[in-house]
């Protein structure tokens, strides 16, 4: 767990130390941040695509974890969780700062859908290397302090999902590692990409994607890689 305990400390950093940047900011150069942000969000997501083993895999998945995040009303539980801990840090007017709700979703998601999350906490819970992990918190922390700047302390406590999620990876490892084929991680990591492509088309205002729904995805899509694998 020594990775995921470092990469929450440096979101918490980046978050923090951004959001105070970002108060110090015109309302102008918030909006250009923001756009900064969605753009590198969208290169980050082709990026990723681009290392899909089969495209015809990744949309299925897409599709099929799309139906089911909509089933499960993962959009509005996630956004209910951000305006909870908003309402819990309404009292300090700093922490409620900026779109709070919009920061803790895109900054959980980001952090949490790229390949490095996968692969770092495998070699973190099988070999105890968390080497791939601390580089990702570099990443992270810089990433965190744009995205912060820009929507405030929500991107603080994304650090909550990733001490969740990547900690389950982590303790998760060594099931994982008997499971997970080259082309289910590549295919999984096209997926996330995907959806941090539908991310940024919100960040940038161009249309509302429900994209927080689409996270089943990171599921069905290594889930239908197996499957095209065995046929």
């Amino acid at each position: 767990m020594t990775g995921t305990l470092v990469n929450t400390a440096a979101v918490i950093a980046g978050g923090t130390l951004g959001s105070l940047l970002g108060t110090r900011f015109p309302e102008r150069v918030q909006r250009t941040v923001m756009q900064a942000v969605g753009l590198f969000t969208l290169a980050m997501g082709v990026e990723m695509f681009l290392e899909a083993a089969s495209t015809i895999v990744v949309l299925g998945g897409i599709i099929s974890g799309g139906i089911i995040g909509e089933a499960l009303e993962l959009e509005d539980r996630i956004q209910a969780l951000g305006e909870r801990l908003k309402g819990w840090c309404s009292a300090v007017p700093f922490l409620a700062r900026g779109d709070f709700t919009r920061g803790f979703v895109t900054a959980g998601l980001v952090f949490c859908t790229g390949p490095m999350t996968v692969v770092g906490s495998m070699q973190d819970g099988l070999r105890g290397d968390p080497s791939l992990l601390i580089m990702k918190s570099t990443l992270d922390f810089f990433a965190g302090m744009s995205f912060a700047a820009a929507m405030g302390m929500g991107v603080t406590f994304a650090a909550v999902i990733v001490l969740v999620f990547q900690g389950g990876l982590t303790l998760g490892a060594s099931a994982l590692s008997g499971i997970l084929s080259e082309a289910m991680t590549a295919d999984m990591t096209a997926a996330g990409g995907v959806i941090l492509v539908g991310l940024a088309l919100v960040l940038l205002d161009v249309c509302r994607v429900k994209a927080a729904a689409l996270l089943p995805a990171l599921v069905t899509a290594p889930a239908l890689s197996a499957l095209a694998a065995s046929l």
